[in-house]
């Protein structure tokens, strides 16, 4: 499991000396451990850094448990660097080898898979759960004040309490309220804590319409949707529910987003498009969202004093003076100062809208 801390750690590091970044994917349904055993043979057989390829099979043979759908590891051997993330999400196989880790794959998993905050609700209680990239980190529950049924044809009513059918159901409605409101200020603390980016409620509909409308409104403009389901429902069952819900919605959102990118680019406010000008964006620290068409990448230069990223082939770097070296990947830069930076990558599985124009762009703080 990989935490934001490890992400920030794999920004910051940059040892000028090569880093092998591989990702394998291990899904069971794909083949057995020795098919994708033979998969990592194939991926390793090309590089030329034997140190690290000695260190990755190593792990593989005799540390690593084949459990999970995917793992990504960065090593260099020479600097003494190793780390094994195993997740429990799916990621494409594929290797690189350059001066820093390659972490635009882990961005697109943090970005659809990670984060989420659901929450079970009934008229008595609550179950909050916190999935991070398709694992579960932690749960807590609350159970409130007992809501009493109304029995057929008379009046049930609670002790001291008068008023046939019609006062029972008014004192349920009070217990309800009571207990969803205290289950809103919990889920409120638990979403706070543990850095929620997405809610999903679950539950009847009369239940999740109540329960999100006692949410704080910094919480209420995160839940990104609903669906039925028991309480008692299982974990695994809770996980497959939600990220079914949760890519549903995510497809939408993602749209638009890139709706709103294009037209601010189209205003001359609000947002960018095209890999120039989104890198000059970047460069000035005002990109919020980076958004980019999955397998995109482009070669470019980068300034050797201040770091500027661009496309064109220019001598003299127009922020700091200094001069230019050449880049395989831009692009992987980009998403690298993004995070650093505290912004937002969005990597779209598939966007005609935003390829057409240039397969990035970037929705912006000014």
């Amino acid at each position: 499991m990989i935490t934001e801390h490890d992400m920030q750690e794999l920004l910051a590091y940059s040892p000028d000396k090569t880093v092998v970044s591989l990702y394998l994917n291990i899904d069971p349904a794909e083949g057995s451990a020795e098919v994708h055993r033979l998969h990592l043979r194939s991926l390793l057989k090309d590089i030329e850094t034997r140190k690290d390829v000695q260190v990755i099979e190593r792990f593989f043979d005799h540390e690593f448990n084949w459990s999970g759908q995917s793992v990504a590891l960065f090593s260099c051997a020479t600097d003494h660097y190793f780390r094994p993330y195993p997740l429990a999400v799916p990621i494409r196989s594929q290797v690189q080898v350059g001066k820093r880790p390659h972490v635009k794959p882990l961005a697109d998993a943090l970005d659809a898979y990670g984060g989420y905050g659901v929450v079970l609700v009934d008229k008595q209680g609550a179950r909050f759960f916190y999935f991070h990239l398709g694992e579960l980190r932690e749960q807590e529950s609350f159970n409130g004040e007992s809501v009493r049924r109304t029995k057929r044809g008379g009046g049930s009513q609670a002790p001291g309490r008068r008023g046939g059918t019609a006062g029972q159901t008014r004192y349920t409605e009070e217990v309800t309220e009571r207990n969803m409101k205290e289950a809103a200020d919990l889920a409120a603390e638990f979403f706070q804590v543990h850095r929620v980016r997405r809610v999903l409620i679950g539950g009847t509909d009369d239940n999740v319409a109540l329960f999100r409308s006692l949410l704080p409104k910094s919480w209420q403009s995160l839940i990104v949707g609903d669906f039925p389901i028991n309480t008692n429902a299982s974990h695994k069952e809770v996980l497959e529910r939600a990220m079914k819900v949760g890519a549903e919605a995510e497809k939408r959102r993602e749209a638009q987003l890139v709706k709103s990118v294009i037209t601010g680019a189209a205003k001359g406010r609000g947002g960018v498009v095209r890999l120039d000008d989104t890198l000059s964006a970047v460069h000035e620290g005002r990109v919020q969202t980076l958004l980019i068409c999955e397998g995109f990448h482009a070669p470019g230069f980068r300034c050797r004093g201040c770091s500027y990223l661009t496309i064109q082939e220019i001598s003299t770097c127009p922020f700091c003076g200094n001069t230019f070296g050449r880049i395989t990947d831009a692009v992987e830069l980009a998403v690298r100062k993004v995070l650093h930076n505290g912004g937002d990558v969005e990597v779209l599985q598939q966007s005609p809208e935003l390829e057409k124009a240039g397969n990035i762009g970037a929705l912006l703080r000014y």
